[in-house]
Order: C-alpha cells, then structure tokens, then sequence
C-alpha cells in the first residue's frame, strides 16, 4: 500500500517538476521573441543593478558596515536606479502606449538621465 503511494506522489513530483520547466521553456522562449532590444537592454542593466544590491548586502551582512554611510548610499542608489530603470522600462514598453502616450521614448530616456544624475549627486553627498 504505502508502495503504491510512493510511487503516486514520485510521479505527481515528477509532472509538477515537468510542467515547471515547460512553463520556464516557454516564458525564455516568448522573452527572446517578443521583447524588443531596447528592452533586453534595460532588462539586463536592471539584472546589473540587482546583482550589486545582492553583492552589496551580503558583503554588509558578512563583513560589517564600518564605513556605514558608504554601505548606505551605495546600497539606496541601487535600489533607486532600479526603480528608475523600471519605470523607464515601463515607459518605453509598446504594450503600454495608452497608459503613457504623451511621453515619446526620447523624453523618458531623458528624464531616466536627469534623475540618475540627481540621485547620484545626492549619493554623492551622502557619502561625505
């Protein structure tokens, strides 16, 4: 009996952990095909930022924040660029047109620019 039950629940495991990877397959599949390359570019620049945050809070995690003013600014401009890259990306996305039409994709950029600027100035300060 508990043989039979085994065996139900390896196979339920295995087309859960099938079904996954489907999944998986084909949302890298539709991303490479359907996204634009300025997309990927911003995708990848946000992956960059995210990467450091991570790197950032582990180094503070392991080693300490001794210079804790320089953990904090750096660790609050990832994040912020972060979400100034995502709200570009959500700009410059065709799929939301409608929700963004009086801003050209020229403007976002340079609006993207002049925040990334202030905010690194303020970072810039913070660090003393």
């Amino acid at each position: 009996m508990s043989n039979r039950k085994e065996a139900a629940a390896a196979s339920q495991s295995a087309a859960i952990q099938d079904s996954f990877g489907t999944i998986v397959r084909r949302f890298i599949d539709e991303y490479w095909s359907g996204t634009s390359r300025s997309l990927k570019i911003i995708d990848a620049y946000m992956f960059y930022i995210l990467i450091t945050g991570v790197i950032q809070f582990a180094y503070c995690c392991l080693l300490g924040t001794f210079p804790f003013n320089s953990f904090l600014s750096g660790f609050i401009s990832c994040v912020a660029s972060f979400v100034l890259a995502s709200c570009l990306r959500m700009q410059v996305n065709p799929q939301n047109k409608s929700e963004f039409s009086g801003i050209t994709k020229e403007r976002a950029f340079a609006d993207f620019l002049f925040a990334s600027l202030l905010l690194h100035l303020v970072v810039i300060n913070f660090i003393g």
